[in-house]
């Protein structure tokens, strides 16, 4: 299967650049683990998550103009990205020119398939007690439990929807990253624990409020899920 693992690190949420690039090919194993300069500084905010200081890419390469850039625009001419909140990393490849084609999000295709109060990567990690090594919130470790997670979600997928093929199962998890699932219980604030449904009867200025502060944020930091389920309870 013609499958790319990629993840990537940033300077930031807004208009964020890349400062480290992991991908793997799964057709043919091969890898990239790179780091680069930003043509901006790295926020203090995305330091204390990938431990990536501008100190570090100071001698490094940038990613405009390389041959890295040049490689991967070829591959995702070809290859279907896969990664987890996809969306994020393929607006950051946007900021860099690149172009993606084609993706599965393996957040959103857990979520379809997964029963969990969370279904972040590093949460599924331990949840499904994927079997690998690598650290948390650098691109090659998430590559790891990435590619895990992938393996993981394919024969549930074809078992789910009784599918016979590859290109099936692949053609539905592209189908599952564009559907939107509709959220059943709060799992965080004064109403954790409580269905949607119960606080759209007792609260309705809530799910406005909170429908309002989602949808406020920029497109990549949004849960589309999130406001799918608050647009379907307000009747928006």
């Amino acid at each position: 299967m013609k499958i790319l693992f990629l993840d990537t690190e940033t300077t930031d949420l807004e208009e964020g650049r890349l400062v480290q690039l992991a991908y793997k090919n799964r057709l043919t194993g091969d890898t990239v683990n790179e780091f680069f300069k930003p043509p901006k500084e790295i926020s203090v905010g995305a330091m204390s998550i990938h431990h990536v200081t501008n100190e570090m890419v100071a001698d490094k390469p940038a990613f405009d103009g390389s041959q890295f850039k040049k490689d991967l625009e070829v591959l995702l001419e070809n290859y279907i990205l896969v990664a987890h909140n996809a969306l994020f990393d393929i607006g950051i490849l946007q900021n860099e020119g690149v172009k993606t084609h084609e993706f599965i999000d393996t957040l959103r295709v857990a979520r379809h398939t997964i029963e969990s109060p969370e279904h972040k990567l590093q949460y599924l990690r331990y949840l499904l007690k994927l079997n690998v090594e690598g650290l948390a919130h650098d691109a090659w470790g998430d590559i790891l439990v990435l590619e895990a997670l992938f393996e993981y979600l394919f024969p549930i997928v074809k078992e789910k929807f009784l599918l016979l093929t590859d290109e099936e199962v692949l053609a539905k998890m592209k189908e599952l990253t564009t559907t939107p699932v509709p959220l059943k219980n709060f799992t965080f604030g004064k109403y954790n624990g409580k269905t949607f449904e119960e606080v759209s009867k007792m609260d309705r200025g809530y799910l406005d409020w909170l429908y309002n502060s989602e949808s406020g944020k920029p497109e990549e930091e949004q849960n589309e899920d999130m406001i799918f389920t608050l647009k379907f309870y307000l009747g928006k």
